[in-house]
């Protein structure tokens, strides 16, 4: 089944069962996966960016209409949400890289969208740079694809944006934080939540036992072709808006997101985060070892390559890989 078949076949009835599975291409063994992780050690993300990505050897948007997921929960500053200053040079690299165009898209949430992306300063962000908008909580009711995998936690699956479910390139940008209200920790897997309906937020938030499983099931109905954290800086503690705040000086880049969440973890272990984060093997946590049952990406430490291109990079790595070995 070709990607157009995939598409029709999820505008359809809800999927459910073998159906899914099939069709899914992330419905698929991941056993023996490495995956790259580019790192840099800085607080430049002007630099960090382009090196980050340029480190990966890799250029997934040339020619490509690049649809760009930031986190845009609420209007809180960084890294309650992405920074105006990350989201830029992410635009203007990939713009050097060749993309036929950008669009931003996402669901704030609770806040309504369109205030947080007023507070933000992105309409006048888009005009600037000439990207476009889509404000997901705008869309029609037949803009939205049912996703109903195999085996969900969800009830009835979850309704996700068709700009999602259509794009051919999609590139998503997260921040690195724990999360105080259930999640435990919000960095790729989480960001994914702004690809669903509100109106499947309060199944979410009522499913307290289930909650991490559900947040990696959403990530089914998408694959991203680059993720950047900017893990700049780091709530440590409270979160997902306000909490305790650590610098971590450090950009990564990658295509899998067990893999960006993995570091991303071992990062905050080396902060010393809370107890939720310090006191659980990074391959325990809910959200990761559910969505290496689904096969999203790298099922051990060991897989996970960690890309460097200087000295400071590379100490940093090394201590990473460490806690990555005890996880």
């Amino acid at each position: 089944m070709n990607r157009r078949e995939f598409i029709l076949a999820l505008t359809g009835v809800a999927l459910s069962g073998s159906a899914f599975a099939k069709m899914n291409p992330l419905q698929q063994s991941t056993e023996g996966l490495r995956s790259k992780v580019s790192l840099v050690k800085t607080s430049d993300r002007a630099s960090g960016i382009r090196k980050a990505i340029n480190i990966l050897g890799i250029n997934p948007m040339k020619g490509k209409d690049v649809l760009l997921k930031p986190n845009f929960n609420t209007a809180d500053p960084f890294p309650g949400s992405t920074h105006n200053d990350t989201l830029t040079n992410l635009i203007l690299h990939l713009k050097e890289m060749g993309a036929k165009s950008i669009t931003i898209g996402e669901r704030s949430g609770p806040p309504d969208t369109s205030d947080v992306f007023k507070e933000k300063g992105i309409y006048g962000l888009c005009k600037k740079l000439d990207v476009k908008l889509i404000n997901f909580e705008d869309l029609t009711p037949n803009e939205w694809v049912k996703i109903k995998p195999a085996q969900s936690h969800w009830k009835d699956g979850f309704d996700v944006a068709r700009p999602v479910i259509d794009s051919e390139c999609i590139v998503t940008t997260c921040c690195l934080k724990t999360h105080g209200y259930g999640g435990v920790f919000t960095i790729s897997l989480k960001l994914s939540v702004g690809i669903t309906s509100k109106q499947n937020m309060s199944e979410l938030h009522s499913s307290p036992k289930n909650m991490r499983k559900m947040i990696a099931e959403i990530n089914q109905a998408y694959k991203p072709s680059l993720i950047l954290l900017d893990a700049t800086e780091a709530f440590v503690d409270g979160g997902p808006m306000t909490g305790t705040k650590k610098k971590a000086d450090v950009i990564l880049a990658g295509t899998d997101r067990i893999a960006i969440d993995a570091v991303g973890l071992s990062i905050l272990k080396e902060l010393d985060s809370n107890k939720s984060i310090m006191e659980k093997k990074i391959f325990e946590q809910e959200q990761i070892a559910r969505a290496v049952e689904l096969g999203l990406g790298v099922t051990r430490p060991e897989d996970i390559e960690i890309l460097t291109d200087d000295e400071a990079g590379r100490q940093y790595a090394d201590r990473l890989k460490e806690i990555l070995a005890e996880a």
